[in-house]
């Protein structure tokens, strides 16, 4: 998929005009700019224009504002209409003009356009599958910029950049990201992931490493009618004499109630938390050479081991490492790594086109990346022992 991608990338960089206007119909904007209920002048750089402009920009090799109306000029010279002076301060104010809020949803619904050609063969034990992650951006070093995104707090003033904390969650099925919460540098994941819980979908089943595995978290998730496989923290320990064993590697545990309230909970949230929470535990040894983990164990809310067998679970599990390589992949191949802008709100759109240009880029014939690899001998398939400490 990073190849189809890259391979797109580089044809639309190559090609004259504004190329995005294929892959996001005007329509598309009409309707988002009509349901935020936003009004605009008909003009040259209307929201249309300027947004295909933008996506351009964001993923070209020379990301100057001169060679993003460069690609206006050229687009319009087809159109027999009167060409455009090549100053960049018009194209500069539309850009600012362009809602947050429209961005943001035209990223969703390119999200949601790649989920509905998503097959139920290709779902894992007929659930979809989130993954959920953090990254680091970082952005001109402006005033603004500073105060809004602060740069860590151990280097010293004038000798850094502002860095936001980015908190993304990814279909697992379509590669897409499906959505994104922006913060300050030191900012934990799990308050990031709070934020995200409000796009889950009922049925949907979230995966993610051992700092979204927080008692207040599993609830929340359960409240929404989804499950959660989150890798065990480690102020937690493994222990065969608790919980009910139903497999080899298997086994029921019930938690409790923190005794305080956890950070990032108001007392009113802690006091509407259960007393319990059965959960279920799965520990196991990776035995492939030079592999950097040895015993992990996994909390799940999949109860039913019938439903979610064991190997399938930890097979799932396997995949979440798709997350790291998909931002790894923004990063790299996409250059969403330091950004230009020079305002937070312009540095807020420019990660919301990042990522509305990487869901338009995703191959259309959308085939499960978990399907794929499911079906394809797993290396942790066959090389795994399970067992409790």
């Amino acid at each position: 998929m990073t190849l189809q991608v890259e391979i797109l990338k580089q044809k639309f960089n190559q090609s004259l005009g504004l190329p995005f206007k294929e892959l996001l119909p005007e329509s598309v904007i009409e309707q988002g700019l009509w349901e935020l209920k936003v009004k605009y002048k008909k003009r040259l750089f209307d929201p249309f224009i300027t947004l295909w402009a933008f996506l351009s920009q964001v993923l070209d090799t020379d990301k100057s504002c001169h060679n993003a109306v460069s690609k206006i000029i050229a687009h319009l010279a087809g159109q027999g209409v009167e060409i455009p002076s090549s100053d960049t301060s018009a194209y500069c104010q539309a850009r600012s003009r362009l809602p947050e809020q429209l961005l943001e949803k035209l990223f969703g619904k390119a999200a949601q356009n790649l989920e509905e050609k998503v097959k139920t063969e290709h779902l894992w034990c007929g659930r979809n599958v989130k993954v959920i992650d953090g990254s680091s951006v970082s952005m001109p070093d402006t005033g603004e910029n500073q105060t809004a995104y602060p740069q860590p707090t151990n280097q010293k003033p004038g000798c850094g950049f502002p860095i936001a904390k980015i908190g993304v969650i990814f279909s697992l099925v379509t590669g897409a990201a499906v959505a994104l919460a922006i913060d300050v540098l030191n900012t934990h994941d799990i308050k990031l992931a709070r934020k995200l819980y409000s796009f889950l979908k009922p049925n949907d089943v979230l995966l993610g490493d051992r700092a979204f595995c927080a008692y207040a978290d599993l609830i929340s998730i359960k409240n929404l009618s989804c499950d959660a496989v989150f890798r065990k923290h480690q102020s937690r320990h493994t222990t065969m004499r608790k919980g009910k064993i139903i497999g080899s590697s298997d086994k029921l545990v019930t938690w409790h109630k923190p005794k305080k309230c956890p950070k990032g909970l108001t007392m009113a949230e802690f006091s509407a938390l259960p007393l319990t929470l059965t959960v279920r535990e799965i520990f196991y040894y990776i035995v492939i050479p030079d592999f950097r983990t040895e015993g992990v164990s996994l909390i799940t809310t999949l109860l039913d081991i019938t439903t979610y067998p064991t190997l399938k679970t930890v097979q799932l599990y396997y995949q979440r490492w798709q997350v790291e390589l998909d931002l790894k992949h923004l990063k790299n191949t996409l250059g969403m790594d330091v950004f230009r802008c020079k305002t937070p709100s312009m540095v807020r759109k420019e990660i919301y086109a990042y990522l509305l240009a990487y869901n338009l880029l995703l191959p259309f014939d959308v085939v499960s990346r978990y399907y794929l690899w499911y079906t394809s001998k797993s290396p942790i398939a066959a090389r795994y022992s399970p067992s409790f400490k």
